[in-house]
């Protein structure tokens, strides 16, 4: 795959690639589609876009979008079942050749130099995308947050026990769901940040008379017939299975794990809010 102007003539040699679509975006880039796209300065098209990370001859980094979708999705399915498969997009397929990488790649191209951000960009155009820092806590580490506890759910659940406090769904809920919540880990926050988790709940329920825009709610495969849920919203993440708790975080409480209850009402919350997300194709 050649690069576009911007890159010189040099080829890119694709290390990664990832899919920026409703369901499937970046969490890293927004809270929903429309901003991730907005964030690399394109149009939120109802199909969305693949994104190929690599490097060019020199060893810079770029990130190339492109319309064909599909093509990325199989070089990913492919990838994920440990097979090879040449991504090659036509030079026709990309819309935009964007300095820097959005997401840390843990591998370079072999026989060019170190990856680094292009030189001689030009004045007044983007500058080169670049990761979010691991130092500080903002909505892009809050959401990053968010993201690793739905891949380790089983992990995180099995913090949290019965006799934890949880944040409840409803203000008539009792406080916890059996116990004190007197031991030590995610649950303990509860405790701390009831006010704003409320906050959230409120903001949830909004959500079904009001859809927000497409993508702050998505869901995905879980075990056992159910599905995990992800949503964002201003200074929050949650994450949830639908046949079991959630988890908030906060931009106000930076790195900790808030626990919502299941309790009477969170289950038809849950429901009705996968209702309303978006599904990967």
């Amino acid at each position: 795959m050649t690069g576009t102007d911007d890159a010189g003539d040099d080829a890119l040699f694709v290390l990664t690639a990832v899919l920026l679509t409703p369901a499937q975006f970046p969490s890293v880039l927004g809270d929903d589609f429309p901003s991730a796209c907005h964030s690399l300065g394109l149009d939120p098209r109802p199909d969305g876009y693949g994104m190929v990370l690599g490097q060019d001859g020199g060893g810079a980094r770029w990130t190339v979008v492109i319309d064909d979708v599909s093509l990325v999705a199989v070089a990913i399915a492919s990838w994920d079942c440990g097979m090879e498969y040449d991504l090659s997009p036509d030079d026709r397929s990309i819309v935009a050749s964007l300095p820097g990488w959005p997401l840390d790649v843990a591998v370079a191209a072999p026989g060019v130099p170190a990856p680094h951000d292009p030189q001689g960009l030009p004045d007044g155009g983007p500058a080169p995308l670049s990761p979010p820092g691991s130092d500080t806590w903002g909505p892009a580490q809050r959401r990053l947050g968010a993201d690793e506890i739905a891949l380790q759910w089983a992990q995180w659940r099995e913090q949290i026990g019965d006799d934890e406090t949880f944040v409840p769904v409803d203000s008539q809920e009792p406080r916890d769901s059996g116990g004190p919540g007197d031991s030590g880990g995610p649950g303990d926050t509860a405790a701390r940040a009831p006010g704003p988790a409320r906050r959230v709940i409120d903001e949830l329920k909004a959500y079904l008379d009001a859809p927000p825009p497409v993508g702050r709610i998505r869901s995905a495969f879980a075990p056992g017939g159910a599905r995990t849920l992800r949503a964002d919203g201003p200074g929050w993440s949650l994450v949830a299975r639908t046949d079991d708790i959630a988890f908030v975080l906060l931009d106000d409480h930076p790195g900790d794990v808030v626990p919502v209850g299941r309790g009477p009402a969170l289950p038809a919350l849950l429901d009705a809010l996968e209702k309303l997300a978006v599904r990967p194709a």
